[in-house]
């Protein structure tokens, strides 16, 4: 059965406390807050303008970007789509935004309808306001970000790294918090092992993260760049790519085995038995388990070692 998106966005952005410990609010305790951080919102500032559904109307000159956002990159034609769905529907979905006691106000989630309402020519926006730490704040967008899909492979990669790396997380408590499983997390990390060249092609959508996973496999940086080319030249997909890579390296190479360790006196035995035969005799193997193999190059090779076991034979 597939994972959950986990915790709902209510949820996610009422977990943090004083202390920073994690603690999942229950539904109507958050209702209520948000309808507290309302009326204490509006009270301060007078540009906000309240709604019934205990949200805040921002001026939009009043809000700024992230600067850890950790989507980096937004499609043009894809804001072009939702600044028109904007203008016909507004903004469905509220923002989240902290309050930096300034009157400015920091999107925390949701800065891809907040550029889409600039775009749509909108002078206000639907938000949530709450109140976190830098290092909160930080958490809370990657994870939103995760959660939400909107990023491509290579910035889901980098994300998830940030977090392993900032707040010690493990893989399984990165999949947990972004309700995905634990090895789709380890896979999306491996892209970035990548040559820089085949990343770039990941970001710029030429190659998807499921060619990035089979280029991993590739070790020198160069034939990986040159395989990643031929799968954007011939329109390969992620099937055709597992089989030209395993083309491409060839058979895999026979693990050699130690060679037995041959006493004294079976050494002796070999050339014994080439000097009666008089022909070349080989024996494979140690003093527990092996063959003996007598070669015979011609017709009175054979005659004399027929002739010789006639002898033993009669005996």
């Amino acid at each position: 059965m597939k994972k959950g998106l986990g915790r709902g966005l209510d949820a996610l952005f009422s977990i943090y406390q004083e202390d920073e410990e994690v603690q999942v609010q229950p539904k109507k305790e958050i209702e209520k807050e948000i309808k507290e951080e309302k009326v204490q919102a509006v009270a301060v500032t007078p540009a906000m303008v309240s709604n019934k559904d205990g949200v805040v109307e921002l001026n939009l000159k009043q809000v700024d970007p992230n600067k850890n956002q950790p989507r980096k990159t937004f499609e043009p034609n894809s804001l072009k789509e939702l600044a028109e769905s904007i203008k016909q529907h507004g903004v469905i979905q509220p923002i989240i935004v902290n309050d930096e006691n300034n009157g400015r106000y920091t999107i925390i989630a949701g800065e891809r309808r907040f550029r889409a309402s600039l775009v749509a020519g909108k002078t206000t926006i639907p938000a949530i306001i709450r109140q976190y730490t830098p290092k909160q704040i930080k958490e809370v967008a990657l994870i939103e970000n995760l959660q939400r899909e909107d990023l491509n492979p290579i910035e889901a990669a980098k994300a998830i790294k940030e977090l392993m790396e900032e707040y010690n997380f493990t893989q399984e408590t990165v999949a947990d918090r972004i309700g995905k499983s634990r090895p789709l997390v380890a896979n999306t990390l491996r892209l970035l092992t990548l040559t820089p060249e085949v990343v770039t092609m990941i970001e710029k959508g030429q190659i998807s993260a499921g060619h990035g996973k089979c280029l991993v496999t590739v070790a020198d940086p160069n034939q990986q760049a040159d395989i990643a080319k031929t799968v954007v030249e011939n329109k390969l997909t992620v099937r055709d790519l597992e089989n030209y890579i395993k083309n491409y390296k060839g058979p895999q190479e026979k693990v050699k085995k130690e060679k037995p360790i041959q006493s004294i006196e079976l050494k002796e035995l070999g050339h014994r038995l080439a000097r009666l035969f008089k022909t070349k005799v080989k024996i494979v193997g140690d003093d527990r388990k092996g063959k003996i193999t007598i070669d015979y190059f011609n017709q009175d090779d054979l005659d004399r070692i027929c002739t010789f076991l006639n002898t033993f034979e009669r005996r």
